[in-house]
This record gives structure tokens, sequence and C-alpha cells, in this order.
């Protein structure tokens, strides 16, 4: 039996296939303008028995393709204590939210916090930062880390902190130094979220945004304990959805 499961995220999509014998596949698109029909290409060529879908459209596929849905939450809880048995925090940020989830010892979460209001600290803030900076978005965290010192950021709303980043260009900021205090007020930010949850050993860091070594580096940082990224960050929720999917078939 073949199973499936689908994270339909605000700016990617991520299908994972689980076979029988555990094996599984994995694909990544963007969401684009029409999720659904993104989605729809996506399993295009697999012949799956069940899926279920996780993420923003989760109910939009449900009501199309999808057999049930779950919550991020849950399916990142799942996703990282399948890939690591010992996981007790997950930290992801993807593309318009932030989360941190406090595993039990099964598969379960306990508490988590969560921040879905405003794109502020998440990847979409990081692309609208680095192109007000010039930088590319797959190298922006390396810019930031090759900074000579960093430049305080006050406010983490998108838009005011363009209005913000742009005057301190103007004063002659440089821009990698404004790219550093980017990532310091977002590490801060979660910092607060962390606090609301609480931290244990060991700690896994999922999303988009987690291969950025800047955020990962001051993140291990401030915490103090090692953190460790999956090989495919952004899979963990699809995994999740996935393995769900066969374990209720």
């Amino acid at each position: 039996m073949t199973v499936a499961g689908i994270d339909i995220g605000s700016r990617t999509i991520k299908l994972v296939v689980l076979r029988s014998n555990s094996a599984f596949d994995s694909k990544i698109v963007d969401t684009g303008l029409d999720p659904l029909e993104q989605s729809k290409h996506l399993i295009n060529g697999y012949r799956i028995d069940r899926i279920i879908a996780t993420g923003y459209g989760r109910h939009l596929a449900n009501a199309d393709f999808a057999d049930d849905v779950m919550t991020e939450i849950k399916a990142y809880a799942i996703g990282a204590k399948h890939l690591f048995p010992n996981c007790r925090t997950v930290i992801d940020i993807g593309g318009q939210d932030s989360k941190v989830i406090a595993i039990g010892e099964n598969r379960k979460f306990t508490d988590f916090a969560m921040n879905d209001r405003c794109a502020a600290g998440t990847g979409k803030f990081l692309e609208v930062m680095a192109k007000t900076l010039g930088f590319k978005i797959d190298d922006f965290g390396e810019q930031a880390l090759s900074a000579e010192c960093s430049v305080s950021i006050n406010s983490m709303c998108t838009v005011f902190a363009e209005s913000e980043v742009i005057s301190l260009i103007s004063k002659g900021e440089h821009p990698k130094d404004i790219a550093l205090g980017l990532h310091e007020s977002i590490v801060r930010r979660l910092i607060s979220m962390v606090k609301r949850v609480g931290l244990k050993e060991s700690i896994i860091f999922g999303g988009g945004v987690a291969k950025n070594r800047c955020i990962y580096r001051l993140l291990e940082k401030k915490v103090e304990l090692p953190i460790i990224v999956p090989e495919n960050p952004q899979i963990v929720g699809a995994l999740g959805a996935a393995l769900e999917a066969a374990s209720t078939r």
C-alpha cells in the first residue's frame, strides 16, 4: 500500500510518498497562484491509496482529492519524532508563520506556540528584506554572517522594517551589517516563543528558513544547546502526514 502526505504551505507545497517498505519519495514545488492545481500536478503519476493533507491549503485539498486533514503542529511532531526519535522540541519557520512545538515521549505534542498573524520573522519577511538590501535570498544568511558589526532593527512589521532598512541605507549603513541586525531580530522574536513553550533536547529545526545558516547559528548560540537541521527540513510536516496516513489506513 502506498500512502502520502502533502503539506500545502503559503510559499511551497511539499509531498512525501511513503511505501510499504518505509522508503519514501519527496517533492517540493512553489505554491503559485493556484495551490490546488499545483498539488494535483505534484501527485500526478503516483498510485496513492490514501493521502492526508496539512498546511494552509489542507481543507482545499480535502474538498478535492485528500482523504483527510491534520494540523501542522501534529504533522510536525510526528515527522520530527520519526526522523529523530529523541526529539523533544521542534522549531519551524516557514513562508508565513513560525512555530515552536514541545513533544512528549510518544509522537504527540504537549504544547506549542505559533505566530501566524503576520509575516514577521518568516521566510516572506526574509525575502522582502533580502530584496531591499540587494541580496539573493539563497545567500542572505551567508552575507549576514560576513558582517563586521550589527545594526539594530526596531520594527518586525514587514512594511515598517522595509522602510527602516531603506532609511539605514540612506544613512550609509552597510547592507551586510543591516542584514545581521535583521537576522538577530528574527531570533530574538523566536526565542520569546521558545520561552513560552520551554526547551528540551533534542531540538529539531525545520522549515525553509532552517536552510539559512545565520538564523541557525544565532539560534543555537542563543539557546546554548545543539540544534539539528534535517537533511531536507522542508518536508517534516509532509512526512508526518504520510506517517499518519499509514497508521490510519
